[in-house]
């Protein structure tokens, strides 16, 4: 192989590595520890939420929801310019008492929905 076509495939193997780098770096932890290096529990430490497709949207499911495990609509407009509405059945709540994570789709909002996964913190 010449010095030409060295470079090249360098190169070209370079542009390929660097966004694929970038995009494992970003992709979710398979870690089943929260940020205070303990074992998540929704009762304790409440809960963290993830949106599909989000454009600004926010949800925040307390320990205290989790405790009282009624079901409950939230509003998860956030900053977003429309709504969506997601409802945590007491069924939800009883499986983020286990510390398992759910997911839930919301209703139509602008033509479309989001799925909302919330998982113990």
């Amino acid at each position: 192989m010449d010095r030409k076509t060295f470079i090249r495939k360098t190169a070209g193997a370079l542009l390929l590595a660097v966004p694929a780098y970038a995009l494992l770096s970003c992709s979710s932890s398979s870690d089943d520890s929260n940020s205070t290096g303990g074992n998540p529990d929704c009762l304790a430490n409440g809960t963290n939420s993830s949106i599909s497709s989000n454009h600004g949207h926010s949800i925040t499911v307390s320990s205290a929801d989790v405790n009282a495990g009624v079901e409950k609509t939230y509003n998860i407009r956030g900053s977003g310019n429309h709504s969506h509405s997601v409802t945590v059945s007491a069924g939800n709540f009883n499986t983020l008492k286990s510390n398992q994570q759910i997911s839930v789709n919301s209703t139509s909002g602008d033509g479309h929905t989001h799925n909302v996964t919330i998982s113990c913190a």
